[in-house]
Parts: structure tokens; sequence; C-alpha cells
């Protein structure tokens, strides 16, 4: 059986560098964020929760689905009229035409909600790792974030499902070697705090406009 070589090893792992620079440079003017970006950047997150298999499947189930449907609506843009090239765009769109609540119609605001809401939780779980000692079991952090964010909106059964899931995480080392394989994980550690500050402010910048649009309820 061959090896993976160290290209592919990089392609399938979870860098934390890259999701921290692609955080950084979806954020437009002052408050907005760009689509593409946002999306490439969960793209990378998708990564962690695959890497870490079934223990994560109460949040990955469907992102994959939520993803293609934002890039469905992306590419429906035009050069001259983009209404989903930014969230701030596409929120205003869909709420001036009334598209939010039309039978039929597949919503890109309540679709990223679903992103939004398990991003906070992604934020949560490691921004809590990091208070973790390498030989120590995360299942303690990453069922308080899980409570603390994503319990909120799942069903009574998928919360049992999450928790039941959670005491198979391995340790905090285990962990990062398993979802960063090529860098060791002092480094990883030493990375980990600038992406999350670039996270946090592509999340507060997200919150804030289905705030200011009243849009955290849509069904």
């Amino acid at each position: 059986m061959s090896t993976p070589s160290d290209s592919e090893v990089a392609e399938n792992c979870f860098d934390i560098e890259r999701v921290s620079n692609i955080f950084e440079r979806c954020l437009l003017d002052e408050d907005d964020v760009r689509m593409d970006d946002y999306l490439a950047a969960y793209e990378e997150i998708m990564k962690f929760f695959l890497l870490m298999g079934k223990v994560f499947t109460f949040v990955s189930s469907d992102v994959r689905h939520k993803l293609d449907i934002l890039y469905e609506l992306r590419r429906k843009d035009i050069e001259e009229v983009k209404h989903f090239d930014t969230i701030k765009s596409m929120l205003l769109y869909e709420k001036d035409e009334n598209l939010l609540h039309q039978k039929g119609y597949v919503s890109g605001s309540r679709t990223l909600l679903r992103l939004h809401r398990g991003l906070e939780f992604v934020y949560e779980f490691l921004l809590r790792l990091q208070n973790v000692e390498d030989n120590e079991k995360a299942h303690t952090v990453c069922k308080s974030a899980y409570n603390d964010t994503l319990a909120k909106h799942h069903t009574f059964i998928i919360r049992k499902g999450a928790q039941v899931a959670m005491f198979a995480m391995p340790t905090r080392g285990d962990l990062l070697k398993r979802v960063c394989p090529n860098v060791d994980v002092a480094s990883a550690m030493e990375l980990l705090p600038n992406m999350l500050k670039h996270m946090r402010v592509a999340y507060d910048r997200t919150d804030e406009l289905y705030t200011l649009h009243d849009l955290h309820n849509l069904p």
C-alpha cells in the first residue's frame, strides 16, 4: 500500500494558517463579508469535521448540502447584478424582494444562518481547547461548547446523539495530530489564536447583519 505524498497530506489536513488567511481575506469594508471567501473557509472547516470522523457527524451531516446551495446561488449572479457576492447583499436582496418566506424558494439567508450557528460552535470549541492539556480528553470542552451554541437549535434526539459521540473524542494532542498531521502540536497551538481572531471577526460581522435585519429566527 502506497503512503500519501506530502502534498496529499497537506491537501486533506485542517490547515490552521490557511483558515486564518481566508477569514481575514473575507472581511469587506467595515461591516461586510465576502461570500466566496466565507465558503472557502468553511470548506476547510469541513475537513476538520471529516477528519474527526463520526464524532462530528451531528454537525457535518448537512453542511455539504448547505454549502452547495450557496454555491448555486453564487453561480446565478451575473457581472452586472450580484445579489450573493457578500453576506450583506444577500440578506438585503432576499429581504427586499420578499423571498425569505416565498414557497419553493431556497433561501440563501436561511441556509447561511445554519452555517453561521455551526461556526459559533467550532469557534467556541477551538477557543476552549487552548485551555486543555495535550494528554487531557477534549470531550469536556467540546460538550460545553456544544451546549452553549448548537444545542439550542437541535432536537432532543440530536442533542443526545451528539453528547454520546463526544465521549469518543481523543486527547487534545491526538486530536490535533489527526486533523493537522502536517504540523506538530506545539506549532498548531501557536497558530490557533490568530485563526480564532479572524474567525471571530467574520462571525461577529455576520451576526450583526442578521441582528440588524431581524433574521436570527428564520425557520
